[in-house]
Protein backbone atom coordinates (compact mmCIF):
# COMPACT_ATOMS: atom_id res chain seq x y z
CA UNK A 1 0.00 0.00 0.00
CA UNK A 2 1.53 3.54 -1.55
CA UNK A 3 -1.06 5.80 -0.58
CA UNK A 4 -4.55 5.70 1.97
CA UNK A 5 -7.19 8.77 1.19
CA UNK A 6 -9.28 8.84 4.18
CA UNK A 7 -12.20 11.24 4.57
CA UNK A 8 -13.30 12.66 8.09
CA UNK A 9 -16.77 12.89 8.95
CA UNK A 10 -18.55 14.95 11.30
CA UNK A 11 -19.77 13.17 14.43
CA UNK A 12 -23.75 12.76 14.40
CA UNK A 13 -25.32 15.17 16.77
CA UNK A 14 -27.34 12.38 17.95
CA UNK A 15 -27.14 8.69 18.19
CA UNK A 16 -29.83 6.32 19.78
CA UNK A 17 -30.68 2.98 19.90
CA UNK A 18 -33.25 0.48 19.87
CA UNK A 19 -33.67 -2.86 21.42
CA UNK A 20 -36.74 -4.91 20.22
CA UNK A 21 -37.44 -8.53 21.09
CA UNK A 22 -39.36 -11.29 19.15
CA UNK A 23 -40.65 -14.28 20.14
CA UNK A 24 -39.99 -15.65 16.45
CA UNK A 25 -36.61 -15.37 14.95
CA UNK A 26 -38.16 -15.49 11.17
CA UNK A 27 -40.45 -12.57 12.25
CA UNK A 28 -37.38 -10.72 13.51
CA UNK A 29 -35.92 -11.22 9.98
CA UNK A 30 -38.75 -10.06 8.11
CA UNK A 31 -38.28 -6.94 10.37
CA UNK A 32 -34.73 -6.24 9.20
CA UNK A 33 -36.10 -6.18 5.44
CA UNK A 34 -39.15 -4.37 6.24
CA UNK A 35 -37.01 -1.59 7.17
CA UNK A 36 -34.86 -1.22 4.70
CA UNK A 37 -37.43 -1.76 2.45
CA UNK A 38 -38.90 0.78 3.96
CA UNK A 39 -36.26 3.89 2.99
CA UNK A 40 -34.49 3.91 6.46
CA UNK A 41 -30.92 3.40 6.42
CA UNK A 42 -29.48 2.52 10.51
CA UNK A 43 -25.90 3.33 11.17
CA UNK A 44 -25.97 -0.35 13.01
CA UNK A 45 -28.27 -3.33 12.80
CA UNK A 46 -27.36 -6.32 14.85
CA UNK A 47 -29.67 -9.19 15.40
CA UNK A 48 -28.98 -12.25 17.67
CA UNK A 49 -31.07 -15.39 18.65
CA UNK A 50 -32.30 -16.86 22.24
CA UNK A 51 -29.10 -18.31 23.02
CA UNK A 52 -26.42 -15.60 22.18
CA UNK A 53 -29.15 -13.02 24.15
CA UNK A 54 -28.98 -15.54 27.40
CA UNK A 55 -25.19 -15.71 27.01
CA UNK A 56 -24.71 -11.98 26.68
CA UNK A 57 -26.94 -10.92 29.37
CA UNK A 58 -25.54 -13.13 31.61
CA UNK A 59 -21.81 -11.88 30.80
CA UNK A 60 -22.86 -7.93 30.78
CA UNK A 61 -25.99 -7.44 32.17
CA UNK A 62 -27.44 -5.06 29.30
CA UNK A 63 -31.00 -5.11 30.19
CA UNK A 64 -31.76 -7.82 27.56
CA UNK A 65 -35.10 -9.15 27.05
CA UNK A 66 -34.08 -12.88 28.21
CA UNK A 67 -37.93 -14.14 27.05
CA UNK A 68 -36.89 -13.21 23.48
CA UNK A 69 -36.75 -15.74 20.78
CA UNK A 70 -34.56 -13.15 18.86
CA UNK A 71 -33.17 -9.42 19.30
CA UNK A 72 -32.44 -6.64 17.15
CA UNK A 73 -30.06 -3.81 17.88
CA UNK A 74 -30.94 -0.80 15.81
CA UNK A 75 -29.03 2.72 16.18
CA UNK A 76 -30.10 5.50 14.37
CA UNK A 77 -28.09 8.46 13.67
CA UNK A 78 -28.51 12.03 13.28
CA UNK A 79 -29.55 15.77 13.76
CA UNK A 80 -31.91 14.90 16.65
CA UNK A 81 -35.04 15.55 15.15
CA UNK A 82 -34.49 13.38 12.23
CA UNK A 83 -33.62 11.14 15.21
CA UNK A 84 -36.51 11.42 16.76
CA UNK A 85 -38.71 11.00 13.51
CA UNK A 86 -37.00 7.82 12.39
CA UNK A 87 -37.43 6.03 16.18
CA UNK A 88 -40.74 6.40 15.82
CA UNK A 89 -41.36 5.36 12.10
CA UNK A 90 -38.83 2.13 13.22
CA UNK A 91 -40.77 1.65 16.26
CA UNK A 92 -44.07 1.00 13.70
CA UNK A 93 -42.08 -1.47 11.25
CA UNK A 94 -41.68 -3.63 14.07
CA UNK A 95 -44.84 -3.86 15.64
CA UNK A 96 -45.89 -4.43 12.24
CA UNK A 97 -43.54 -7.49 11.64
CA UNK A 98 -44.70 -8.90 15.41
CA UNK A 99 -42.20 -7.59 17.79
CA UNK A 100 -43.10 -8.41 21.81
CA UNK A 101 -40.81 -5.47 23.19
CA UNK A 102 -39.39 -2.31 22.10
CA UNK A 103 -37.10 -0.32 24.01
CA UNK A 104 -35.28 3.05 23.12
CA UNK A 105 -32.20 4.27 24.70
CA UNK A 106 -32.52 7.69 27.10
CA UNK A 107 -28.96 8.32 27.65
CA UNK A 108 -25.40 7.98 25.74
CA UNK A 109 -24.64 5.48 28.84
CA UNK A 110 -27.85 3.54 28.22
CA UNK A 111 -26.68 3.40 24.38
CA UNK A 112 -23.73 2.21 25.17
CA UNK A 113 -25.37 -0.59 27.49
CA UNK A 114 -27.20 -1.61 24.90
CA UNK A 115 -24.39 -2.59 22.48
CA UNK A 116 -21.75 -3.51 25.23
CA UNK A 117 -24.04 -6.96 25.35
CA UNK A 118 -23.06 -7.41 21.65
CA UNK A 119 -19.64 -6.73 21.43
CA UNK A 120 -19.30 -8.96 24.38
CA UNK A 121 -21.57 -11.70 22.85
CA UNK A 122 -18.00 -13.96 21.09
CA UNK A 123 -16.57 -14.50 24.53
CA UNK A 124 -19.72 -14.65 26.77
CA UNK A 125 -20.42 -17.81 24.30
CA UNK A 126 -17.10 -18.81 25.31
CA UNK A 127 -18.59 -19.76 29.14
CA UNK A 128 -21.05 -21.72 27.34
CA UNK A 129 -19.34 -24.32 25.21
CA UNK A 130 -15.55 -25.42 25.40
CA UNK A 131 -15.69 -24.48 21.68
CA UNK A 132 -17.25 -22.80 19.25
CA UNK A 133 -16.63 -22.52 15.17
CA UNK A 134 -17.23 -18.77 14.25
CA UNK A 135 -18.78 -19.19 10.57
CA UNK A 136 -19.09 -16.06 7.85
CA UNK A 137 -21.59 -16.36 5.33
CA UNK A 138 -23.89 -13.67 3.26
CA UNK A 139 -27.58 -14.23 1.93
CA UNK A 140 -30.05 -11.21 0.76
CA UNK A 141 -31.74 -9.74 3.55
CA UNK A 142 -34.70 -10.78 2.36
CA UNK A 143 -33.74 -14.56 3.40
CA UNK A 144 -32.83 -14.30 6.83
CA UNK A 145 -36.40 -16.00 7.84
CA UNK A 146 -35.63 -18.93 5.44
CA UNK A 147 -31.99 -19.38 7.41
CA UNK A 148 -32.69 -19.22 10.61
CA UNK A 149 -35.18 -21.88 10.39
CA UNK A 150 -32.91 -24.07 7.76
CA UNK A 151 -29.85 -23.13 11.07
CA UNK A 152 -32.63 -24.60 13.56
CA UNK A 153 -33.38 -27.67 11.28
CA UNK A 154 -29.18 -28.29 11.04
CA UNK A 155 -28.93 -27.66 14.44
CA UNK A 156 -31.13 -30.73 15.37
CA UNK A 157 -29.73 -32.77 12.35
CA UNK A 158 -26.12 -32.76 13.95
CA UNK A 159 -27.03 -32.35 17.98
CA UNK A 160 -25.46 -29.12 18.04
CA UNK A 161 -26.28 -26.18 19.31
CA UNK A 162 -25.94 -22.80 17.12
CA UNK A 163 -25.94 -19.15 18.61
CA UNK A 164 -26.80 -16.44 16.08
CA UNK A 165 -24.80 -13.27 16.64
CA UNK A 166 -24.63 -10.97 13.21
CA UNK A 167 -24.88 -8.34 10.86
CA UNK A 168 -28.39 -7.96 10.01
CA UNK A 169 -28.41 -4.76 7.99
CA UNK A 170 -26.11 -6.39 5.58
CA UNK A 171 -26.88 -10.06 5.84
CA UNK A 172 -23.57 -10.98 7.21
CA UNK A 173 -24.11 -13.85 9.14
CA UNK A 174 -22.10 -15.27 11.96
CA UNK A 175 -23.23 -18.39 13.23
CA UNK A 176 -21.56 -19.99 16.30
CA UNK A 177 -21.37 -23.41 16.17
CA UNK A 178 -21.07 -24.76 19.63
CA UNK A 179 -19.32 -28.59 20.29
CA UNK A 180 -16.57 -30.05 22.78
CA UNK A 181 -13.72 -31.13 20.98
CA UNK A 182 -12.70 -33.43 23.80
CA UNK A 183 -15.60 -35.70 22.41
CA UNK A 184 -14.97 -38.06 19.84
CA UNK A 185 -16.58 -37.22 16.16
CA UNK A 186 -18.29 -33.52 17.89
CA UNK A 187 -15.09 -31.38 15.65
CA UNK A 188 -16.18 -32.95 12.50
CA UNK A 189 -19.51 -32.95 12.96
CA UNK A 190 -19.49 -28.91 14.10
CA UNK A 191 -17.27 -28.45 10.46
CA UNK A 192 -20.02 -30.64 8.25
CA UNK A 193 -22.67 -28.51 10.12
CA UNK A 194 -20.47 -25.03 8.72
CA UNK A 195 -20.31 -26.58 5.39
CA UNK A 196 -24.24 -26.74 5.37
CA UNK A 197 -24.79 -22.91 6.25
CA UNK A 198 -22.64 -22.06 3.83
CA UNK A 199 -23.96 -24.46 1.19
CA UNK A 200 -27.15 -22.75 2.37
CA UNK A 201 -26.34 -19.08 1.55
CA UNK A 202 -24.97 -19.73 -1.88
CA UNK A 203 -28.62 -21.63 -2.38
CA UNK A 204 -30.41 -18.72 -1.40
CA UNK A 205 -28.29 -16.24 -3.48
CA UNK A 206 -25.87 -15.17 -1.12
CA UNK A 207 -22.16 -15.76 -1.43
CA UNK A 208 -19.88 -17.97 1.35
CA UNK A 209 -17.95 -15.22 2.92
CA UNK A 210 -18.57 -11.87 4.54
CA UNK A 211 -15.68 -10.14 5.47
CA UNK A 212 -13.60 -13.60 6.92
CA UNK A 213 -12.25 -14.54 4.04
CA UNK A 214 -12.05 -18.11 2.47
CA UNK A 215 -8.18 -19.09 3.79
CA UNK A 216 -8.57 -22.68 4.43
CA UNK A 217 -11.48 -23.24 6.02
CA UNK A 218 -13.51 -22.49 3.24
CA UNK A 219 -11.46 -23.35 -0.09
CA UNK A 220 -13.23 -26.70 -0.24
CA UNK A 221 -16.50 -25.11 -0.79
CA UNK A 222 -15.44 -22.87 -3.36
CA UNK A 223 -16.64 -24.52 -6.46
CA UNK A 224 -20.11 -24.12 -4.76
CA UNK A 225 -20.03 -20.51 -5.61
CA UNK A 226 -17.83 -20.63 -8.86
CA UNK A 227 -17.63 -22.96 -11.58
CA UNK A 228 -13.75 -24.33 -13.05
CA UNK A 229 -13.11 -21.52 -15.03
CA UNK A 230 -14.19 -18.69 -12.47
CA UNK A 231 -11.57 -20.34 -10.16
CA UNK A 232 -8.68 -21.05 -13.25
CA UNK A 233 -9.14 -17.05 -13.64
CA UNK A 234 -9.07 -16.08 -10.74
CA UNK A 235 -5.53 -18.12 -10.52
CA UNK A 236 -4.40 -16.45 -12.94
CA UNK A 237 -4.89 -12.83 -11.87
CA UNK A 238 -3.16 -14.37 -8.38
CA UNK A 239 -0.12 -15.53 -10.70
CA UNK A 240 0.28 -12.22 -12.35
CA UNK A 241 1.46 -10.93 -8.74
CA UNK A 242 2.20 -13.93 -6.88
CA UNK A 243 4.19 -16.24 -9.93
CA UNK A 244 6.24 -17.93 -7.36
CA UNK A 245 3.52 -18.76 -5.04
CA UNK A 246 4.86 -16.63 -1.95
CA UNK A 247 1.74 -15.43 -0.75
CA UNK A 248 -0.94 -17.42 1.43
CA UNK A 249 0.34 -20.97 -0.38
CA UNK A 250 -2.46 -23.57 -0.36
CA UNK A 251 -5.18 -21.05 0.58
CA UNK A 252 -8.52 -20.06 -1.22
CA UNK A 253 -8.10 -22.49 -4.49
CA UNK A 254 -9.13 -26.20 -3.89
CA UNK A 255 -7.35 -27.45 -7.16
CA UNK A 256 -4.27 -26.29 -7.44
CA UNK A 257 -2.46 -25.33 -10.75
CA UNK A 258 1.20 -24.25 -11.88
CA UNK A 259 1.03 -20.41 -13.33
CA UNK A 260 2.66 -22.11 -16.46
CA UNK A 261 -0.17 -24.71 -16.48
CA UNK A 262 -2.85 -21.69 -16.64
CA UNK A 263 -1.28 -20.00 -19.58
CA UNK A 264 0.01 -22.93 -21.76
CA UNK A 265 -2.00 -23.65 -25.26
CA UNK A 266 -3.81 -26.79 -26.02
CA UNK A 267 -3.04 -27.98 -29.79
CA UNK A 268 -5.12 -31.08 -30.45
CA UNK A 269 -4.13 -33.59 -33.61
CA UNK A 270 -1.84 -30.53 -34.70
CA UNK A 271 -4.67 -27.90 -35.05
CA UNK A 272 -4.45 -24.46 -33.12
CA UNK A 273 -7.59 -23.05 -31.23
CA UNK A 274 -9.09 -19.56 -33.01
CA UNK A 275 -6.44 -20.21 -35.61
CA UNK A 276 -7.74 -16.57 -37.36
CA UNK A 277 -5.68 -14.74 -34.36
CA UNK A 278 -3.08 -13.53 -35.15
CA UNK A 279 0.05 -14.80 -33.29
CA UNK A 280 3.67 -13.71 -31.98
Amino acid sequence: VSQVTLRILQKPATARALLVGFEDTGDAGTAVGDIIAAGIIPAGMEMMDGLAIQAAEDFANAGYPREAAALLIIELDGPQIEVDALIERVEGVVRAAGASSVRVSQSEEERNLFWAGRKSAFPAVGRISPDYLCMDGTIPRRRLPDMMRRMASLSQKYGLRVANVFHAGDGNLHPLILFDANQPGELERAEEFGADILRGCVEMGGVLTGEHGVGVEKRDLMTIQFTEDDLKQQQRLKCAFDPGHLLNPGKVFPHLHRCAELGRLHVHKGKLPHPDLPRF
